[in-house]
C-alpha cells in the first residue's frame, strides 16, 4: 500500500438521475427540459433543500405559490405539478398522498378560435413557398404544428394518398388524408429534399435523430432516405443529448414567425396561430357534414368530448336563436 487516496466516483446529481430516469421512460427532449426546469425551481423555491427533506406540504406550497403569486394558467400549474410528481414517484421512489391544499389556478373554459373558409384563402393566398406548402398541410390535414415539422419521409403515403402520423399526443399513431392538391408541390418538394439529403450522404452527414433507440437496433437507418426529416432545418445543429452534429427539422418557431406575418398582412383580426389551422380543419369538416366520430379519428383525439367543442363553434351567435329584434 502506498498510502494514495483511491478516488471513488461522486454520486450522479439529482438533475442528472431525472434526465436519465426521463430518457428511459422515452419522454421527449421538449419535456424533459421542462420538467428539468420545474424541478429546478422547485428546489431554489424551497431556499435549495433536497426533494428528499420535502413532502406533500412543501409541493403543496410551491404550486400554490405559483396560482396565487404567480398567476400561471391552469396549464402551467398541472405542468409543474407532472414534474413533481415524476420526481417523486420515478425517481425518489415516494408516493406523495393526495394533495389536497393546493389552490389550483382556474382552467378558462374558451372557444377555440377559427378562421372561415374565406379567412383561410386570405391566410394562404399570404405564404408561399416552404412556409406555404407546410401551413396547407396543417389545414389540409388537421396535423399539429410538431407532428408536421417531425414528418419523415416514410410516413406520406402519395398512393393511397393518405400521412401517418406518428407519436402524436399521447404517443400515439394516426393516419389522416393527403389532399389531392398538396401532391404535386408535395412531391417537387421531396426532389429538391432528395438532392439535399445525397449531398449529406456524400459527406457521411446524413443521419439523423430515430426515436426510441432505434439507432442501435438499425444501426444504418438512420442514414437512409427513408427516415429523412420532409422538412429540414438549413443547417446543421449539436443533439442536446448525444452532443452528435446533423440536420434537424425545421425549427417550428420559423412557421409560427411566418403565419403571424401572414396574418397581419392578410387584415385578419382574429389571433390566428398554427393551431388555428387545425381548429379550422375540425370545424369545416362538420360543416361539411363529417360525422364526429370521423372527425375525432382524424385529429387523434382520445375522447369524443374533446371533438365536441367543434359542435359549439359550428352555432351561429346565441346558439342559433334568432333574436327578437330581427322578427319586428
Amino acid at each position: 500500500m502506498t498510502g494514495e487516496k483511491v478516488s471513488t466516483p461522486q454520486a450522479p446529481k439529482l438533475l442528472d438521475l431525472v434526465r436519465e430516469r426521463l430518457r428511459v421512460k422515452h419522454y421527449s427532449i421538449r419535456t424533459e427540459t421542462q420538467y428539468v426546469q420545474w424541478i429546478r425551481r422547485f428546489i431554489l423555491f424551497h431556499h435549495k433543500r433536497h426533494p428528499r427533506e420535502m413532502g406533500v406540504k412543501e409541493v403543496e406550497a410551491f404550486l400554490t405559490h405559483l396560482a396565487v403569486e404567480g398567476r400561471v394558467a391552469a396549464s402551467t400549474q398541472n405542468q409543474a405539478l407532472s414534474a413533481l410528481l415524476f420526481l417523486y414517484r420515478e425517481v425518489l421512489a415516494v408516493n406523495l398522498p393526495w394533495l389536497d391544499g393546493v389552490v389550483r389556478a382556474k382552467q378558462p373554459q374558451r372557444l377555440p378560435v377559427v378562421l372561415t373558409r374565406q379567412e383561410v384563402g386570405l391566410l394562404l393566398d399570404r405564404m408561399s413557398g416552404l412556409p406555404g406548402l407546410m401551413v396547407r398541410l396543417l389545414y389540409g390535414t388537421g396535423m399539429r404544428l410538431m407532428e408536421c415539422v417531425r414528418l419523415r419521409v416514410k410516413d406520406i403515403d402519395f398512393e393511397r394518398a393518405e400521412v401517418v402520423v406518428r407519436d402524436g399526443k399521447g404517443a400515439k399513431d394516426r393516419v389522416t388524408m393527403l389532399p389531392q392538391s398538396l401532391i404535386p408541390p408535395l412531391q417537387d418538394h421531396l426532389r429538391w429534399r432528395r438532392q439535399l439529403y445525397l449531398d449529406d450522404y456524400a459527406r457521411g452527414r446524413a443521419a439523423v435523430y430515430m426515436p426510441d433507440a432505434l439507432d442501435r437496433k438499425y444501426p444504418h437507418a438512420a442514414s437512409e432516405w427513408s427516415w429523412q426529416y420532409v422538412f429540414p432545418a438549413l443547417g446543421y445543429s449539436l443533439d442536446p443529448r448525444s452532443g452528435e452534429e446533423r440536420r434537424h427539422h425545421l425549427d417550428e418557431k420559423a412557421l409560427q414567425r411566418a403565419v403571424k406575418k401572414a396574418v397581419q398582412a392578410s387584415g385578419l383580426v382574429k389571433l390566428a396561430t398554427p393551431h388555428t389551422l387545425r381548429h379550422s380543419f375540425a370545424t369545416h369538416l362538420l360543416q361539411s357534414g363529417y360525422d364526429i366520430r370521423t372527425v375525432q379519428e382524424l385529429l387523434g383525439h382520445a375522447d369524443v368530448a374533446t371533438t365536441m367543442i367543434y359542435t359549439h363553434v359550428l352555432n351561429k351567435g346565441g346558439r342559433g336563436v334568432t333574436s327578437p329584434l330581427d322578427t319586428i
